[in-house]
This record gives C-alpha cells, sequence and structure tokens, in this order.
C-alpha cells in the first residue's frame, strides 16, 4: 500500500529509518517492505489513538502490543495475518534494539495465534496437464498467461520472483536467474515447454509493454504485472480448465514441489530448487551441484518428459 510507505515516512525519525533499512534488505518493491510498511503503520496510528506517541519507541510497552493485537482480532482478521502483524513488530523492534534505541523488546513475550491446520489445495498432475495445455491462442493476453503459469510450476518460481523478471535476465540457457527472500540468488531450471510458452509469450510481447518496459510479464496497461493481476489470471485459467478449486499462484508453486517429491526426486534437491533459506545450515555437510539438480529435474518434472518439437532458445526482446 503505496499511503502506508508515504505515511510511515511521517510518522517519526525511527519509523522513516527502519522503512529505509527495511528496503535495504528486501528491495524497494517487495511484498514484504509493503506488508510490514502497512503493519507497522496501522500499529503507530492505534498508538497514536491512545495518546501513545509513536515517535517516541521507548513509550511502547507490551500492554500496547498486546491491545493492537486483540483490536485487530476483534477486527475480524484472521489468524495467519495477526502473525504477520506481530512478525513485523518484532522486526520493527529489533532493529530499534540495534540501535539502541530501546533496551527490551515490547513483543517478546507475546506468542503468535495458533493456526488452524488444514490441507492446502493444490492441483495433482492431471489437473495441471489440463490447466496447462489449454487451447493455444493468438491473444498477447492468453499467451503472456499460459506462459506465467508455466514457468511458475515448471520451475517453482515464487510469483514476487517471476513478476520481477527483466528481459535482460533471460538468455537461451536452461537456467534462469532469480532473486529470492533476502535479496538471495539462485537458478533454477526452465523445462523445454516453459521455455517455449515463454517464447510465444515473447513474440507478442510488444504488442502490450510500453516502450521502455523491461519486465518480462505486463499487464493491460502495458507496465510490469502485479500480483493482484497474477492471482486473477491463476483463478481463470483453473475456471477455464473447469478445475473445482481456486487456483493461486502460490499453489503452482506448491503442486511444482509436491509433483517432483511424488515423481521420487530428494527433498532436499526439491529444497534447494525451491531456494528456502534453511538449506543454508545444511550446505557445509550436502552439496547439490546444478548439473546434478538439472539431472534430476529432467527425469522427475512431468512436464519435461512432455518434450516440445523445435525448441528455440529464448531472444532478448525488448
Amino acid at each position: 500500500m503505496e499511503n502506508a510507505l508515504q505515511a510511515l515516512e511521517q510518522l517519526g525519525e525511527w519509523p522513516e529509518r527502519y522503512l529505509l533499512w527495511l528496503k535495504s534488505r528486501h528491495g524497494d518493491f517487495s511484498a514484504t517492505v509493503r506488508a510490514y510498511a502497512t503493519d507497522l503503520w496501522q500499529f503507530l496510528q492505534f498508538l497514536e489513538q491512545r495518546h501513545v506517541s509513536p515517535v517516541n519507541p521507548c513509550a511502547i510497552q507490551e500492554e500496547h502490543v498486546e491491545a493492537f493485537v486483540a483490536d485487530r482480532f476483534r477486527q475480524g482478521t484472521d489468524k495467519r495475518s495477526l502473525a504477520r502483524k506481530l512478525a513485523a513488530l518484532r522486526s520493527y523492534f529489533h532493529y530499534l534494539l540495534h540501535e539502541k534505541v530501546i533496551s527490551e523488546d515490547p513483543a517478546s513475550a507475546i506468542h503468535n495465534p495458533r493456526q488452524n491446520k488444514k490441507e492446502a489445495s493444490i492441483p495433482n498432475v492431471d489437473e495441471m496437464f489440463v490447466l496447462l495445455d489449454q487451447p493455444r491462442s493468438t491473444d498477447p493476453a492468453s499467451l503472456r498467461d499460459l506462459a506465467l503459469a508455466e514457468l511458475l510450476y515448471g520451475s517453482g518460481l515464487r510469483i514476487s520472483e517471476a513478476l520481477a523478471l527483466n528481459i535482460q535476465d533471460l538468455g537461451d540457457l536452461r537456467v534462469l536467474k532469480v532473486l529470492g527472500k533476502g535479496r538471495r540468488e539462485r537458478l533454477v531450471p526452465v523445462s523445454d515447454i516453459s521455455r517455449q510458452r515463454l517464447q510465444d509469450w515473447l513474440n507478442v510481447r510488444r504488442s502490450l509493454a510500453q516502450p521502455q518496459e523491461q519486465a518480462v510479464f505486463v499487464g493491460i496497461r502495458g507496465k510490469r504485472l502485479n500480483r493482484r493481476e497474477a492471482c486473477r489470471i491463476t483463478q481463470a485459467l483453473a475456471q477455464n480448465a473447469q478445475l473445482t478449486h481456486a487456483l493461486s499462484p502460490h499453489a503452482l508453486r506448491h503442486a511444482f514441489a509436491t509433483h517432483l517429491l511424488e515423481a521420487g526426486m530428494d527433498l532436499r534437491s526439491v529444497q534447494e530448487l525451491l531456494g528456502h533459506q534453511r538449506l543454508t545450515t545444511t550446505q557445509h555437510y550436502t552439496h547439490v551441484s546444478l548439473k546434478e539438480l538439472i539431472s534430476v529435474y529432467d527425469s522427475a518434472h512431468p512436464r519435461e518428459n512432455e518434450k516440445s518439437p523445435g525448441n528455440p532458445g529464448l531472444g532478448k526482446q525488448a
């Protein structure tokens, strides 16, 4: 929310400094920055309404954090969102501790609300083939939609990683370099079918993209596609494929991991492909080379076994 980003900068020296620090870690336009800025802005507004100065971090007490969480819960905020808001506040307080602005974290004793356990609803392999093998169209938006969905499922990208891709990131190689959470880079394989779908989209991309726009995926106004538009795209694809459940971009990433595991790929390799941060502690003991990753990917991913005839490399198009 742009309004929250701008408003946060007006709520005193430390919120503004924290926002700059957060951007330096996650990037100016990352989902984390926007979400945490919104959550912190809501909390500081809550303090103002209760006559607690948001410009004085030392005035914030544990009871204020508890009251904020209780207030958001009464307003209908779900448990997952409450947990994220607490994470945002802890991030802010940890920054203030590091800067020696406060001596104690007022959120340290507050636990996240217990989450309701439920199984994620993801398409099975057959449903994914129905969804991705929809009749070809010459409509640029349709070609874009299938290229995006194929990339999310074929390479397991986060939606933020896919939307952040620029034309110069694409070459004629079998891998893409993506910038993940915490601005960590990783290499991910691209299936032959995904490369073909990307090429089909790039061939018509000029008809939608503004002249100076460098994003691979653009919306109807010719600028970089946003998350809301991407969600509408996957939902429409699921509806066209007559799937019985809604489909989010993250569900495609989840399906990518699940189907590889079901096909016999080891968990370590799947986690490496997903770019999960927790793997860094195991890299001292187990190392999966890029060559090994591509080899197991080629043998395990359902879409990689459906080779497309004639597979030209991706050209760099503006």
